[in-house]
């Protein structure tokens, strides 16, 4: 978990403007009016996206006792999206469609790109799917690109206070450990 330094206030306002839920709300609007916990998903197929919207499902009457919104970033379809959200009980949640990573790859997040053979190599990958991501979550083809590396970040109005980074794609945040920490620092300023 590392701090955000990308940007001035007024850049990171910004950007947080431009981009927009599929219902139209802006990420400034929504990190104003409550904190975000910000998902960057790959693609549908991998078993370590289904598990991430799994995992924020299980969490999300924890999250929202502590005055936290979810909000997912995806490469897919709004279609394909809908019917993976709506599998996991996360219909009402909001979600960007970003298939062109660009607001993964924008300057402010920088969440990296690597090949996709890699993964198959990756003891750490291995071992995450045997642990039951692939036996709980299945595995599909990739939808998006395969490319993008997914991660996670805390808003807070304007600003980035916790961002986790994946270094493989089997990486496991701990959610509430990082919004604790988030809210900590939000506290302290």
């Amino acid at each position: 978990m590392t701090t955000s330094g990308t940007g001035s206030a007024e850049d990171v306002a910004a950007t947080l403007a431009a981009i927009r839920t599929e219902s139209g709300a802006s990420l400034l609007d929504l990190a104003e009016g409550s904190p975000v916990l910000l998902v960057f998903l790959r693609h549908f197929g991998c078993s370590f996206c289904r598990k991430a919207i799994s995992d924020v499902a299980e969490l999300r009457e924890e999250l929202a006792s502590r005055g936290v919104r979810p909000v997912f970033v995806h490469l897919g379809t709004a279609e394909i999206a809908k019917a993976h959200f709506d599998y996991y009980g996360l219909s009402d949640v909001e979600r960007v469609n970003d298939s062109g990573a660009t607001i993964y790859q924008h300057p402010l997040f920088a969440l990296r790109r690597v090949n996709p053979w890699w993964h198959l190599v990756n003891p750490a990958v291995w071992a995450g799917w045997l642990k039951g991501a692939i036996f709980k979550h299945g595995i599909g083809k990739i939808e998006g690109d395969g490319h993008q590396m997914p991660g996670v970040f805390f808003l807070k109005g304007a600003k980035i206070v916790r961002r986790f980074v994946y270094r493989t794609i089997a990486d496991e945040p701990d959610y509430l450990k990082l919004v604790t920490s988030a809210l900590r620092r939000c506290w302290r300023t």
